[in-house]
């Protein structure tokens, strides 16, 4: 039996005391096919280190494992039974060399934090090296004949050295234009590359080649000595490249504000709904565009204001009693007082259904006149307080400067005095986890240092604010995935339906197309307005 209890953290079995010796062999056989198969299995993988013993006679801390047949022991003396599979106990271990589901899972979100970084900053390296190439190449084609044959070139006049100013200021125009259009920090990472994007790279790079191949063929070939006649092609290629500026700023700057599209966006959770116009987008640049709008628009997502219905559907389903009448026994013939009690309780589960109407009406008004009482206590609370402010910074103009309490100090000293009344509205609303003590101090100091009014001060907790008002870590979501049928690169159209979905919640969006409005003209001549008034004499007037 003290042999049968040791463990090691590894695949062991235990059997019962009472046990036959008459079919030890076989026992021993199914013993050692079970230990395989566990050792096949996933939750029992066993890595033996260098100095362990071998299969054929495993010993631990110098005893046989339980199960395997001792040295000087008979193989008829083992204890075992036909039914050790019954009462089997295996209790599995990790091995040293094994890597926990943690590990794996913490090694993929590092792959996948570099694998983000890699595609934030590669739009913005490729635009750089573009926008070198662009800005190098006029550059080059002016000194290579310079540097290659200058003792055969022709002298440059006025009109070839005002060219050289002329290249100049295009050149600077273009670089302030490249850094304010192309060189600019995404604002996030969007799952396909944008296909307008891609096409000005692509046309940039097909127009610089072309010029090059040109201007190999025809100059550096041939060495040519007209040196105005190679200006002049420098300044053709600056003035195509600025036209493909202008072609940027048209596709991806003005081509979508003119609003086409309405746009209306419902939250999963508690259905809250806002509606936009959008102009000329494809599904992933609406998709940015909408979560930008939420983040400015939609009140912060709640989930403790959700529990309420949960905690009244539980309680309903909590009333209802589930009879299980396959189960032996349960025939009418057996127990013949069931059905009345089963019709019994079902009826009174129906009373409790009709009487649900009434309870959320009542939990409802509990819940407001609460929230009524304790907003008017928090009111009364933050009024005093800055009214003991105002008259201490009162009392402060008559003190000396080195008595003079500093504004952090005011705010720390007159938070306690509405400290719990705050803290009870924001539990009774369940709104805590927005706001922690250090910022709602915060928000007071700024709030005293800019002389501002209780009312003021209050807003930020009254009612629940938009998305960005809280910080980052209070968002809830952070990462979006767009589900959508159709190709995130096509453009909306009417009836383009997708969704963004994050950890706790989901934005359905649905594009609807601007109706297109016909207005008419109708003229109404100013002589109709006119009338003349015909008095009578027998007339009152």
């Amino acid at each position: 039996m003290d042999t049968e209890s040791t463990h090691s953290g590894y695949s062991y079995h235990s059997s019962r005391s009472g046990r036959s010796n008459r079919h030890g062999d076989r026992s021993r056989e199914r013993h050692k096919a079970s230990s395989k198969d566990s050792i096949r299995s996933e939750r029992s993988v066993v890595i033996n280190p260098p100095d362990s013993p071998s299969q054929e006679s495993p010993v631990h801390n110098g005893e046989p494992l339980p199960g395997e047949p001792s040295p000087g022991a008979d193989p008829g003396d083992d204890p075992q039974d036909d039914n050790w599979g019954e009462t089997t106990t295996a209790v599995t271990g990790t091995s040293e060399l094994s890597i926990s589901q943690e590990e794996v899972v913490g090694l993929g979100k590092e792959i996948q934090d570099r694998t983000q970084g890699f595609r934030r900053y590669l739009p913005l390296a490729v635009g750089l090296c573009v926008g070198l190439l662009v800005l190098a190449t006029p550059l080059v084609f002016l000194l290579l004949p310079v540097v290659m044959w200058p003792d055969r070139l022709q002298a440059c006049g006025a009109a070839c050295e005002g060219l050289f100013l002329s290249i100049a200021f295009k050149l600077l125009i273009l670089l302030v234009a490249i850094w304010a259009l192309f060189l600019r920090p995404g604002r996030a990472s969007l799952p396909r590359v944008c296909v307008y994007r891609a096409f000005l790279t692509t046309l940039t790079l097909l127009l610089t080649m072309s010029y090059w191949l040109f201007y190999g063929v025809r100059i550096l070939d041939a060495q040519d000595e007209d040196y105005h006649g190679i200006v002049q092609f420098a300044v053709s290629l600056v003035d195509s490249q600025l036209f493909v500026h202008y072609l940027a700023v048209v596709l991806l700057e003005l081509r979508h504000f003119q609003p086409c599209y309405s746009v209306c966006v419902m939250r999963s959770t508690d259905g809250e709904t806002r509606h936009y116009n959008i102009g000329q987008l494809s599904i992933q640049r609406a998709a940015l565009s909408i979560l930008e709008y939420y983040y400015r628009d939609f009140p912060i997502h709640n989930p403790a204001l959700l529990s309420a219905s949960k905690h009244r559907a539980a309680k309903h389903l909590a009333g209802l009693k589930v009879y299980n009448v396959d189960a032996p026994g349960s025939t009418a013939g057996a127990q013949p007082g069931n059905g009345n009690q089963s019709r019994s309780m079902v009826t009174a589960a129906g009373k409790r259904k009709d009487a649900a109407h009434n309870e959320l009406y009542y939990e409802e008004a509990d819940y407001e006149r609460r929230v009524r009482k304790r907003r008017a206590r928090l009111v009364v609370a933050v009024e005093e307080a800055f009214t003991h402010v105002r008259r201490m910074k009162k009392e402060d103009e008559r003190a000396t400067p080195s008595d003079i309490m500093d504004v952090r100090e005011a705010a720390l000293a007159i938070f306690p005095s509405m400290a719990r009344s705050l803290q009870k509205y924001l539990r009774t609303t369940r709104r805590q986890h927005c706001h922690s003590m250090e910022s709602i101090q915060k928000h007071l100091a700024f709030c005293l240092v800019n002389n501002m009014s209780p009312k003021a001060f209050l807003e930020a907790y009254l009612a629940p604010g938009p998305t960005l008002q809280y910080g980052p870590e209070r968002w809830m979501a952070d990462q979006w995935t767009l589900v959508s049928e159709a190709s995130v690169t096509s453009g909306i159209k009417e009836g383009t339906e997708f969704l963004l979905r994050c950890l706790d919640f989901s934005l359905a969006i649905t594009i609807k197309g601007i109706p297109y409005i016909r207005i008419t003209e109708e003229y109404i001549d100013p002589k109709s307005h006119k009338f003349l008034l015909l008095l009578q004499s027998e007339t009152s007037v």
